[in-house]
């Protein structure tokens, strides 16, 4: 079989050791002579999966004892409803800073749900940044100011996030939870859906400070209260077991790998080849983002023309490289370089890029 460069933006590459190891356990987890998805989610052995994996989190990302963890379902998208759900209440105010196509669409559900207002916006520039912080309007009424922390299809992510205090700050981190160190004590609440950097689709994560969860949401329907899940620590319901037991092997592997300091710096490295394949071309190569806004996950970038963009991917896909093709909003081109993307596949591509030029 030819080796492969998986650049897919999502599901996206996991760790081959992970892989490994799960396909090993398939049959047999822990002596059981069961798989853990054939396991009761009330078994003790599924519990010790389930509480390693909210230790490991909690251990990884530093994440005070003033928040709770939760293994939610229904990805992200869920989660741009269930925001207003339970903190857009009458006479508050939903405010969004829009950076891309996923914070748009939490501002749609929130305008379902209640009043929402655009505290900062760069779309008049096709989302090639993200707004100075000076530039946020705020509303002594916000019940909240939501921000996407990396924008996957225009390739840009925040550098520094804002200081908010009269209102939680509530990120969508799908896209680079886990890529970077973040000081969680400035957030209300973060979410993220899994299929980035933490394991495969089906599971989403959700880190809430605890007064949050005090709110009052007795209109709420009872599955989509935070509440809930927090009291029943996620297990309300059946939960995606397979989803958090693959969760709970990545986050073993960022461990063994150094931490989040370690997994950083190895992330700055492989963006770097490919940003500077994309800078020393005079031009031939031309990023979407600003180089201030610039992602560490999702690269994207033209060619002078969208034939040889077509060009430039058909060749790629002969060498074994997948999932380049930019956004279908957007087009061009894309490498999304996630914490399991190993550097060599970054080495591989910047050298392309370099040959195809020439």
């Amino acid at each position: 079989m030819q080796e492969v460069f998986n650049f897919n933006a999502g599901p996206s590459a996991l760790p081959k050791s992970v892989l490994e190891k799960a396909q090993a356990e398939l049959t047999n987890f822990n002596g059981t002579g069961m798989s853990v998805m054939e396991l009761s989610h009330r078994s003790k052995d599924f519990e010790a999966v389930h509480e390693e994996a909210i230790a490991l989190l909690k251990e990884l990302l530093a994440i005070p004892d003033s928040y709770k963890v939760l293994f939610l379902q229904g990805g992200a998208s869920l989660q741009f409803a269930m925001v207003p759900l339970q903190f857009l209440k009458p006479g508050k105010i939903g405010n969004y800073l829009l950076t891309g196509s996923w914070s748009e669409k939490a501002l749609k559900e929130g305008k379902l749900l209640g009043d929402t207002a655009v505290g900062a916006s760069t779309k008049e520039t096709q989302y090639r940044s993200i707004p100075a912080l000076d530039a946020i309007t705020y509303n002594e009424n916000d019940a909240y100011v939501h921000l996407t922390s990396n924008n996957t299809i225009f390739g840009t992510q925040w550098k520094e996030f804002p200081t908010v205090t009269h209102a939680p700050l509530i990120a969508d981190m799908s896209s680079d939870i886990l890529s970077r160190k973040i000081e969680i004590e400035k957030f209300g609440m973060i979410y993220a859906g899994a299929q980035k950097n933490l394991g495969p689709a089906g599971v989403t994560i959700v880190i809430i400070r605890e007064d949050l969860l005090e709110e009052e949401v007795d209109h709420v329907p009872t599955l989509l209260r935070y509440r809930t899940h927090s009291e029943a620590n996620s297990l309300y319901h059946t939960p995606p077991t397979f989803s958090i037991y693959m969760l709970n092997q990545v986050l073993q592997w960022v461990k063994d790998q150094g931490g989040i300091e370690a997994i950083e710096r190895r992330n700055e490295e492989k963006a770097k080849l490919i940003y500077d394949a994309i800078d020393e071309s005079d031009g031939f190569y031309r990023g979407h983002a600003e180089k201030d806004s610039r992602s560490l996950m999702n690269i994207t970038f033209n060619l002078p023309s969208e034939e040889e963009n077509k060009r430039f991917l058909a060749k790629a896909k002969e060498l074994g490289f997948v999932g380049l093709n930019g956004h279908r909003s957007v087009g061009g081109c894309r490498a999304s370089t996630y914490n399991a993307v190993p550097l060599e596949a970054c080495v591989a591509l910047s050298d392309y890029m370099k040959s195809y030029r020439r």
